[in-house]
């Protein structure tokens, strides 16, 4: 069981020394463990499927899993070779296992994926199953050095945005109405159930979505080329997703999206992605809110955001809201880069985001701005959020952009206890764009070779 200082939030709490939150890191670690499975391995091949690329594999998959699963779990091995399939889904105590240089293609065919119950963008509702699916299972891992193509590009699955730079043209659908729809009926607080989509409405499939799981584990796998979001946990706990790399650059392609989950270690993992590398969520809007389960316990370690629009992002899908976040020894540089930590959420998202530590990160470069706390993403609504105790140290910026330190907050809930410590940021242009914080700390803090203090006239 995790101890006070981790899970109790009766009173607000201000760390005073880096020792505390790092000794509250390693609390946490030593609860996340990986599944542990029994020695016994199920080959695919066994079960039918062939490794040529053209045939489809979905039910050797299906017969391998559940073979596995009755006989108390273990490894569904897939060999070398490319295999394409529909969608699969993982039962309690499979560890689908990729052999080294073996590829699972996944189908184009958005009929290969059942309509389940899942999330879209934070909100609940049935449609395509995730290309990798679990729901209510138990000890379920993805493992090994092969290759998840998601067989994505400008001509399957991407141009379902709408976007013309990913393939849509005029004459085609595209998600912007069913999306709309969803977004109402959410507002309406409509029976999750009864808010069907699938065929003809546009809303892609995520790649990996276990979905209230306990013990997921992700280790060495590659993926490519998602429709959407890559890695999905949705209202899991213990969480470990380690030497991962995700290479996928279309729309809305971030990298790890831990949604509503507890106890999440995410570490020695790379990315290189089409929008924010790791973005912490826990629901949109009423969704969110009605659920109430934060995002609890998350551990960023020893990770490289190749490319990406936010290295560490929290929000904005974060109604529920978030508490224990920890990043450190992270390495980001893109052009692409717009954030190195963001905090964005709204009125009409609510909830508190609470006790975020980030230590010991490099950046090459970035865009917009190194630390960004925002309330204002998105539309506004009824449900002021709250940011509180927020520590960043030894951050180290080769070549900033526009500002070190943005923070866009209302004036009756500032952001609260805000500190900066041993922070080098090189090539900034504005030091600070700020408005409503109390308690804003700078120790030694380095903007373009020169030690700042916190800027004067904030709360």
């Amino acid at each position: 069981m995790i101890a006070w200082s981790i899970n109790s939030y009766a009173q607000e709490k201000a760390w005073t020394s880096a020792k505390q939150p790092e000794q509250e890191m390693e609390m946490l670690k030593r609860q996340i463990k990986a599944p542990v499975f029994p020695e016994r391995d199920f080959l695919i091949t066994d079960f039918g499927a062939v490794g040529d690329g053209l045939t489809k594999n979905t039910e050797a998959f299906k017969k391998a899993i559940e073979a596995c699963h009755k006989s108390g779990g273990g490894r569904v091995v897939v060999p070398y070779g490319k295999f394409l399939t529909g969608g699969i889904y993982l039962k309690s105590n499979v560890n689908l296992h990729l052999a080294d240089s073996a590829t699972i293609i996944f189908s184009r065919d958005s009929s290969d994926y059942p309509i389940v119950f899942t999330r879209w963008e934070g909100m609940e509702c049935m449609n395509y199953a995730s290309f990798i699916y679990a729901y209510g299972e138990e000890n379920i891992a993805v493992t090994g050095n092969g290759i998840l193509d998601g067989n994505a590009n400008n001509d399957y699955w991407w141009w379902w945005c709408g976007a013309k730079k990913y393939g849509w043209r005029e004459e085609l659908g595209k998600q912007t109405p069913a999306r709309n729809a969803l977004h109402e009926m959410m507002h309406e607080e409509a029976d999750p159930k009864k808010r069907i989509f699938g065929d003809g409405h546009y809303l892609r499939p995520n790649f990996i979505q276990p979905y209230q799981c306990k013990n997921v584990w992700i280790a060495d796998v590659k993926l490519i080329n998602s429709p959407m979001w890559n890695l999905n946990p949705v209202l899991c706990e213990n969480v470990l997703i380690e030497k991962v790399k995700v290479i996928s650059h279309g729309p809305n392609n971030d990298g790890c999206d831990p949604e509503a989950c507890k106890n999440v270690w995410i570490r020695d993992c790379y990315f290189d992605t089409g929008d924010d590398c790791i973005a912490i969520k826990s629901g949109r809007d009423e969704d969110g809110r009605n659920i109430g389960r934060p995002a609890e316990n998350h551990i960023i370690e020893n990770c490289v955001m190749k490319d990406g629009h936010g290295g560490v992002v929290i929000g904005s899908e974060i109604a529920g809201g978030a508490k224990n976040i920890y990043a450190i020894n992270c390495e980001m540089d893109s052009p692409n880069l717009d954030r190195v930590l963001r905090i964005k959420t709204s009125s009409s998202r609510g909830g508190i985001i609470e006790n975020v530590f980030m230590k010991n990160v490099k950046v090459g470069t970035f865009k917009e701005a190194a630390v960004k706390c925002n309330m204002f993403y998105e539309k506004p609504g009824n449900h002021i959020p709250t940011i509180r105790n927020i520590w960043v140290e030894n951050l180290n910026v080769e070549k900033g952009g526009q500002y070190a330190l943005m923070v866009a907050a209302y004036q009756q809930s500032p952001v609260k206890n805000l500190r900066m410590i041993n922070c080098n940021l090189k090539g900034i242009k504005e030091p600070f764009k700020v408005d409503h914080v109390q308690h804003l700390v700078f120790e030694n803090v380095k903007i373009n070779g020169r030690v700042m203090d916190a800027p004067k006239g904030v709360e």
